[in-house]
C-alpha cells in the first residue's frame, strides 16, 4: 500500500456523533489523508442531538468541519452521503483503510447483506473485497439476534468489529479524556496511534488491582 493513502472515515446515523468530531480531529491533527462520508442520516442526528447544521455540500462540509476541528493540519475531501461516482467507490483507489464510526445498524445489516445504498455501504463493499482494513464501530444497546448475526458475518468477512466501549483503567477525569480514549481504541484497529493515551502496562506496583481487558 502507497504512503499517506487517505483513511475512509464514515460517520453513519447513529448517536455518539462527538466520537466522530474527534476522530476527524485527530486525525488532521496527525497530519492523515482523510476521506470523510457523512451519512444523511448523520446529518439529521447531529441536527436532532446537538442543534448543528452540516452542509451536505462537499465544500461547504470541508469548511464546516475546519472549523469545528480548529485544524488546518492534514488533508480533507469531503464526499455526498450518496455520491457513488466518488473515487473511494472504487477498488483502484487506494486506501490505508476504513472505520465506520458510529455505525448504526441499518448500515450494519445493508453491508452485511451486500446492499449498497449509500456511499458508506458502497466504500465498505470495496474495502472488504479488496481485503483492505474495515472496522466498523457499532453504536448500540442491546444487540439482538439479528445484529449479532450480521456482526458475525462481517467479522468472518474480514472486518474488524470494535464497538467504543469505555474502560477506567486509564483513569479518566472528564468526559473528554473518555471520548480519547474510545476513539484512540478505534483507530488501534489500523495500527494509528493517535492523540495521547495512559495504555495499560500492568498493574500498580503493591496492587491488587485485577488486570483489564480491553
Amino acid at each position: 500500500m502507497i504512503p499517506q493513502s487517505p483513511v475512509v472515515l464514515a460517520v453513519s446515523g447513529a448517536s455518539a456523533q462527538p466520537l466522530a468530531q474527534r476522530a476527524l480531529q485527530l486525525l488532521l491533527e496527525d497530519d492523515q489523508p482523510v476521506e470523510l462520508i457523512t451519512s444523511r442520516g448523520a446529518i439529521g442526528v447531529w441536527q436532532a442531538e446537538l442543534g448543528l447544521r452540516v452542509p451536505s455540500e462537499p465544500d461547504a462540509q470541508e469548511r464546516f468541519w475546519r472549523e469545528r476541528c480548529a485544524t488546518s493540519a492534514g488533508s480533507l475531501r469531503c464526499h455526498r452521503w450518496n455520491d457513488q461516482a466518488a473515487a473511494i467507490a472504487s477498488g483502484s483507489f487506494q486506501t490505508r483503510g476504513m472505520v465506520i464510526l458510529p455505525a448504526s445498524m441499518g448500515t450494519v445489516g445493508r453491508i452485511a447483506s451486500g446492499v449498497a445504498l449509500d456511499l458508506i455501504e458502497r466504500a465498505a463493499d470495496v474495502h472488504l473485497k479488496e481485503g483492505r482494513p474495515l472496522v466498523i464501530a457499532p453504536r448500540e444497546l442491546p444487540w439482538n439476534l439479528v445484529h449479532l448475526r450480521n456482526l458475525t458475518a462481517l467479522a468472518e468477512a474480514g472486518a474488524r468489529i470494535a464497538p467504543p466501549v469505555p474502560a477506567w483503567y486509564h483513569r479518566p477525569t472528564t468526559l473528554e479524556e473518555m471520548v480519547d480514549f474510545l476513539v484512540i481504541r478505534v483507530f488501534d484497529s489500523l495500527g494509528l496511534e493517535l492523540g495521547s493515551l495512559r495504555r495499560w502496562d500492568g498493574p500498580v506496583r503493591g496492587s491488587d488491582a485485577a488486570a483489564p481487558h480491553g
